[in-house]
Parts: C-alpha cells; sequence; structure tokens
C-alpha cells in the first residue's frame, strides 16, 4: 500500500519539484497539497493521509501551528518539517509541536525518501548529532532547561511521569537524550539493538510521547540533561 504524502508549502515550485521526485516511487503518492497551514488543516479534513511535509514559514498560519493542530488529532499523520535553515527555531518548535523530524529543503531526493518513510514507520528522522545540536542551541527556552540541571537525578521530580520508567528504562533515555543511536546505546550498556529499541518504545508508551525526539525534548524540560553537558 503507498504512502500517501501531502505537500504543505506556499512556494508552488517547491511542491511540484517534490511532487515529481515522489510520482517517481511506487511505494509514494501525493494525495493532497495545501500552500498554507489553514489549506492543510481544510485538506485532511477530506483526505487521508500518512505523512505531511510541512514548510514551517508560511502566511495564515504557519508550520509550527498547523502541525501543534495536526498532532492533537487522533489518529494524526505524521509530520515532517521542511525548512531552509539548519537548526532554524521555528524547526525546533514544530519539533516540540509534535512533528516527528526536521529535514532541509535541499536535502538528495534519495534523503528525503527515505526520510518519509523513516516518519511513516514511526521512527524519527532527525539524526541524533543533530537532535543534540538543536537541543543544545534551544535549552534555554525550554521552561525546566535552567539551573544547570545536569545529572540523572535533577529533574526527576519536576516531573513525576519520569518516576514510571524503570532504572534501566532512565538510563537508556538519558543515552536517547544525549544523541547516542540505537547501536551507541547498545554498545554502551552492552545489550542488543532489539533490546535496546524494546526499551525506548515501553518510555515512549510510559511518557506518552510520539517519537524519540520528544524523548529528548522531555530530557532537557526536565533537567535530565543541560544544554552543552557532557556524554555520559
Amino acid at each position: 500500500m503507498s504512502i500517501r504524502v501531502m505537500l504543505v508549502d506556499d512556494q508552488v515550485l517547491l511542491r511540484t519539484g517534490f511532487r515529481m521526485v515522489l510520482a517517481a516511487q511506487p511505494d509514494m503518492e501525493v494525495v493532497a497539497e495545501a500552500g498554507d497551514g489553514v489549506e492543510a488543516l481544510e485538506a485532511l479534513r477530506a483526505t487521508e493521509v500518512d505523512v505531511v511535509l510541512m514548510d514551517v514559514r508560511m502566511p495564515k498560519l504557519d508550520g509550527v501551528e498547523a502541525t501543534r493542530r495536526i498532532c492533537e488529532r487522533e489518529g494524526a499523520p505524521k509530520v515532517l518539517i521542511l525548512t531552509t535553515f539548519d537548526l532554524d527555531e521555528y524547526a525546533f518548535s514544530a519539533l516540540k509541536a509534535g512533528a516527528g523530524g526536521f529535514m532541509l529543503k535541499d536535502v538528495p531526493p534519495g534523503e528525503l525518501l527515505a526520510a518519509i518513510r523513516a516518519v511513516h514507520s514511526g521512527d524519527a528522522v532527525v539524526a541524533p548529532s543533530t537532535t543534540r545540536r538543536l537541543l543544545d542551541r534551544f535549552a534555554p527556552m525550554l521552561p525546566g532547561a535552567g539551573g544547570g540541571a545536569g545529572t540523572a537525578g535533577t529533574g526527576g521530580a519536576a516531573r513525576p511521569e519520569l518516576g514510571r520508567l524503570t532504572e534501566r528504562e532512565r538510563e537508556v533515555m538519558m543515552l536517547v537524550a544525549q544523541g547516542l543511536s540505537n547501536g551507541e546505546i547498545a554498545a554502551r550498556l552492552v545489550l542488543s539493538e532489539a533490546t535496546v529499541k524494546t526499551h525506548v518504545g515501553r518510555i515512549l508508551t510510559k511518557l506518552e510521547l510520539r517519537d524519540r525526539v520528544q524523548v529528548v525534548v522531555m530530557a532537557y524540560e526536565s533537567g535530565l540533561i543541560r544544554a552543552g553537558g557532557p556524554r555520559a
């Protein structure tokens, strides 16, 4: 079954280029397009969509607010943010709003297609190193990131839901937040990648989060990790 994609961008030429790339794929189809967030929300009422490619800077309703409204819906499609500038503060806000990741608009076609497939399957598509740089830059904007919190015991009381995690799950969460991939976490903790993936899945379920990007955001918000903090 094809991945149903909606393109949301106020630049018609960009949408045309993305549509041509996606149309050449046997497992993808563009089912809707919109020039701003308002049009996107209207289109979603009439069309079933799996993945939304969302621009952030648009008239009427920007991509951040559109993403927030989309992700609040039950059974919402995945949102992949497209931005012009690396580490754009708009992209950070969109990740907090529920987006599954972000990519630059000049990304090579192969990487864009891989990202769409990854988001559709439930993975986040912000590379671990990019996630860390993103959060290190914008963590001061987070409500729980002040005060130089940097240890596992500092922020837990502020977020009672972290008490649902086992000691091992908390350890895995810390490593996810520090930008380590599942393979790197497995090597660090002497576990199999499958076991790490299971732990990450349980963390998402217990904390009611959409993906590992939001795990990173919560870790910074709660003070488990501080901006610019060293890797454990």
